[in-house]
């Protein structure tokens, strides 16, 4: 008998509150919504690091970003660190990858994988030593052939593609290649993976105009931004938001937060459409009953929530992501309310897989949660900051701080808030605690205050609590190995 396929789609910056599943039903996505109730809906999945390189390291390889060095964006990945297709314990697989990489070496095919189709060429300064900087993506190639020239040197930009009409973005370029990868082998097992940049910035595209912005509801924290109880960097992020707006688009106002989130909604939707389109390819192939079929995100984004943008921060919008696994030949959804972390799929993907699962991976297997054999216990989540790249720190770098901004802080200490390293326990009982080296903690009850506008770290009642959730933290290290030292000045 033939091993089952997998076909992986996940996005950039999709939070989890974009699809029905999850209780959003302005945003038209039919063919996630249709997947979603056909899978396993985990209500609550968190990625271990909120930034993209961080969080794919541990989506492929089932380690922390600081096991795997993948600690901040344009980390290469080490060869040394397998990921899923080279865990395999049986070469059956026909292996391919087409999208967004971001673990290094962007365009070049490795790690394990058989075929590979690219569409990125902004990370030509990364590239490892011997590799070729004139070579260029699969995307660019598709471009020239039906007649467009780069427009940013000899590369295109992420602009100019998302300017394109439809069928020429990346999301349809993407579809075609995935679902050219389906046909050609539908008589062979494949493990294939399908990274889309959507609904990732610059936040526009050939969608912008299908949503009014007077019909988008903002945030339920939209009216609180971080205040002096907060940590630095999100107080400096809301200002710099607030101050620059974001790439030609101002945020001063609801009018203009509703125009992006308008445009935001529209890339969810585009999304949608080409990810219907390869599935509907796996029908059409006839593979339905023999693909495990995941679809999830590299992390999240606030859009609006307590007045700010984008990812970086460990809030629930920017950690929580979607996550659906369906199994083959399922009809029916299952939902899971408790927490699960991303560190997870490696080790159930190859469970389900019916390999064997490595003993260095941090994550465990959740194959019977996912077969209905079990539900989800309530357990403990952790994620991780290392990173030190948010954009205002490399905004600051070239142009004067406004003075709005200096009164928050220096120069200096805005370069120490930004890399601050921060972890973070989402507890079993409905605790968080943001536990950060520079001593600027935060303590939520997401069960009381989902919309964390509550920082309640300076109780002094609650300083027990935060002892305990802070002894987690450094359990979870010792089993991690992780190195980093947050403050032990409080708790």
């Amino acid at each position: 008998m033939k091993p089952y396929n997998l076909l992986f789609i996940f996005t950039d910056e999709q939070r989890a509150d974009t699809l029905a599943a999850y209780g959003n039903t302005n945003i038209q996505t039919p063919n996630l919504n249709r997947l979603a109730q056909q899978s396993t809906v985990f209500e609550r999945a968190y990625c271990t690091q909120p930034v993209c390189t961080a969080s794919r390291s541990s989506i492929i390889t089932g380690l922390y970003p600081h096991t795997n060095g993948c600690v901040g964006n344009n980390r290469a990945l080490p060869a040394s660190i397998p990921c899923l297709p080279r865990m395999l314990a049986a070469k059956q697989w026909i292996t391919g990858n087409v999208g967004k990489w971001h673990l290094g070496d962007e365009i070049f095919p490795q790690h394990g994988f058989d075929e590979w189709v690219s569409i990125e060429d902004l990370y030509i300064a990364h590239y490892s030593h011997g590799r070729d900087r004139n070579a260029r993506s699969s995307y660019h190639h598709f471009l020239v052939e039906n007649g467009f020239q780069p427009d940013r040197g000899d590369i295109f930009s992420r602009e100019f593609a998302a300017r394109l009409p439809e069928q020429f973005g990346k999301p349809a370029f993407v579809a075609g290649e995935a679902s050219q990868f389906i046909r050609q082998h539908r008589n062979d097992p494949f493990i294939l993976y399908v990274a889309l940049l959507e609904p990732h910035m610059p936040f526009f595209g050939p969608r912008d105009n299908q949503y009014d912005p007077r019909d988008v509801s903002l945030p339920g924290n939209f009216n609180d931004p971080p205040t002096e109880s907060n940590h630095l960097k999100s107080r400096l992020l809301q200002r710099a938001y607030f101050e620059n707006g974001f790439e030609g688009f101002p945020l001063k106002t609801e009018a203009d937060w509703r125009r992006l989130i308008a445009n935001y909604w529209g890339l969810n939707s585009l999304v949608d459409t080409h990810v219907g389109r390869i599935l509907a390819t796996l029908e059409e192939c006839g593979l339905m009953d023999r693909t495990i079929i995941v679809f999830t995100s590299d992390h999240g984004d606030m859009m609006g929530s307590h007045r700010m943008l984008a990812k970086c921060v460990m809030y629930e919008e920017a950690v929580r992501v979607p996550l659906l696994i369906r199994l083959p030949g399922q009809t029916r959804q299952q939902r899971m309310p408790h927490a699960v972390s991303q560190i997870d799929l490696v080790p159930t993907l190859l469970d389900l897989l019916g390999q064997p699962i490595p003993d260095h991976l941090q994550g465990k297997s959740r194959r019977a949660v996912v077969e209905g054999y079990t539900s989800l216990a309530a357990e403990d989540i952790f994620i991780e900051w290392s990173g030190t790249e948010t954009g205002v720190l490399e905004r600051y770098s070239r142009d004067p701080m406004p003075e709005s901004m200096v009164e928050i802080a220096s120069p200096a200490e805005l370069e120490r808030a930004c890399a601050d390293p921060i972890r973070t326990i989402v507890s079993a009982d409905g605790w968080k605690l943001n536990w950060s080296q520079m001593g600027q903690h935060e303590l939520y009850h997401l069960a009381d205050d989902p919309f964390e506008t509550r920082n309640l770290a300076l109780r002094t009642d609650l300083m027990p609590t935060m002892e305990a959730l802070a002894a987690k933290i450094r359990g979870w290290q010792c089993r991690t190995k992780d190195t980093c030292a947050p403050s032990h000045a409080a708790p």
